[in-house]
């Protein structure tokens, strides 16, 4: 019998491990990374408190450009630089969501590096 591999649930397993280690507070919170196939979405979460203080995504309305590359991840990057630089935020941990730092999610935070975030 093929035994076939949930890559989905392993990528779950490996967020769940990586989260039991990584939390954001309000003076550091988390820059929280999703990769789906055809877009990327990032997030800056207070774990504390509960709230995302600033988001970016591919799928909103003036980005303007197809949000499966490492093109357009570089670009969520800066934008979420930008909201998070608006929101009074400079430092963060980056949490890569269980993905290997490869590619888009590698693109997607030097972008965030470029647009002035530290982590």
């Amino acid at each position: 019998m093929v035994k076939i591999i949930d890559k989905n649930k392993s990528r779950m397993r490996r967020h769940k491990r990586v989260r039991g280690k990584i939390s954001g507070t309000p003076e550091c919170p988390r820059l929280c990374v999703f990769r789906s196939s055809m877009h990327i979405y990032a997030q800056i979460i207070d774990d504390v408190n509960g709230k995302t203080l600033a988001a970016a995504s591919s799928t909103e309305k003036d980005f303007g450009m197809y949000g499966g590359n490492c093109e357009a991840a570089k670009k969520v990057g800066q934008m979420v630089a930008e909201k998070a630089k608006k929101a009074g935020i400079t430092d963060v941990v980056f949490d890569r969501g269980g993905y290997v730092y490869h590619g888009r999610v590698a693109a997607l935070a030097d972008g965030a590096r470029e647009g002035g975030l530290n982590f």
